[in-house]
């Protein structure tokens, strides 16, 4: 399998905010920026891959600010890790007044890619080659965040098990717990 360099994958989007993307308080609608984001993910895997690549999963979304109605929104996508067939995109969204020249950081998505060959199969994407130290670091990190999704749900599907097979007095109980994860660790 051939190999590519992290930089080799970044794609840049730009588009300006109108009436139609604003919600009930005037700023733009999340959703919004989710289907940019979405968007992003796809042509930034796609582009590494060489492949048409399709959302398997949001890993996180944070929402650091508001946008406004008529700020362009710019979303900087970059594939951070590669397992076999997936690939992780970092997506960092900007949002600038062009008026003014201010532009800030409002939000980062990481978002779990699957490329996919002409009969909707996976297949084998390039290895990463990361050839600083920021893509170094945010490889490893990747490694990391899908090695603790992996243990978080063997541990969610146990104790979720638990809470299908409890009594209900035991659901009661358990509903008055200030923490969960507290009861988990003891029954663990």
């Amino acid at each position: 399998m051939s190999a590519k360099p992290a930089s080799a994958s970044r794609v840049e989007m730009s588009e300006v905010m109108t009436p139609n993307d604003a919600n009930f308080l005037g700023k733009v609608f999340g959703g919004r920026v989710l289907s940019m984001l979405d968007i992003a993910a796809y042509a930034t895997a796609s582009r590494f891959a060489g492949h048409v690549c399709v959302t398997a999963s949001v890993d996180r979304v944070d929402f650091h600010e508001p946008i406004e109605v008529g700020e362009l929104v710019t979303c900087v996508g970059t594939v951070t890790y590669v397992g076999r067939t997936s690939l992780e995109v970092t997506i960092e969204v900007f949002a600038e007044n062009v008026l003014k020249g201010e532009r800030r950081h409002t939000n980062t998505a990481r978002v779990t890619m699957v490329a996919m060959d002409e009969a909707l199969r996976p297949v084998e994407v390039p290895r990463l080659i990361c050839e600083t130290r920021e893509e170094k670091v945010r490889f490893l990190e990747g490694r990391l965040r899908r090695e603790i999704r992996g243990a978080h749900q063997s541990e969610f599907e146990r104790l979720a098990a638990g809470f299908a097979a409890a009594s209900d007095a035991r659901l009661d109980e358990l509903l008055a717990a200030p923490s969960l994860m507290g009861v988990a660790a003891r029954e663990g």
